[in-house]
């Protein structure tokens, strides 16, 4: 399966959020199809990136709380290779702008 990361610079950014980002699937049973909701974060410590997956926020007793929309199966191995796919996205990304 083909997949390529779109980022999408983000006029009204929260506070340390530098840009929003995209799944594109390119072949196989989700040709045509994107992901979207991750977001690219600055650290506060040693200018790393951060990527956070997209969720879907809800209320128990009056508590935040947020449900993983994209999740590993079985190993965590999973959610860090696509976290590395989008960082290094948006770090190629930021050397053309």
């Amino acid at each position: 399966m083909t997949v390529t990361v779109t980022i999408v610079p983000d006029a009204d950014v929260a506070k340390g959020k530098l840009a929003d980002a995209e799944l594109h699937f390119h072949d196989g049973p989700l040709a045509g199809m994107k992901l979207v909701g991750f977001g690219v974060w600055e650290t506060k410590v040693g200018g790393k990136r951060n990527v956070t997956f997209p969720a879907r926020k809800y209320t128990v007793n009056g508590e935040g709380r947020a449900f993983a929309l994209l999740r590993p199966i079985e190993s965590s191995e999973a959610s860090i290779a696509v976290r590395d796919l989008i960082a290094g996205a948006y770090a190629a990304w930021e050397l053309t702008r």
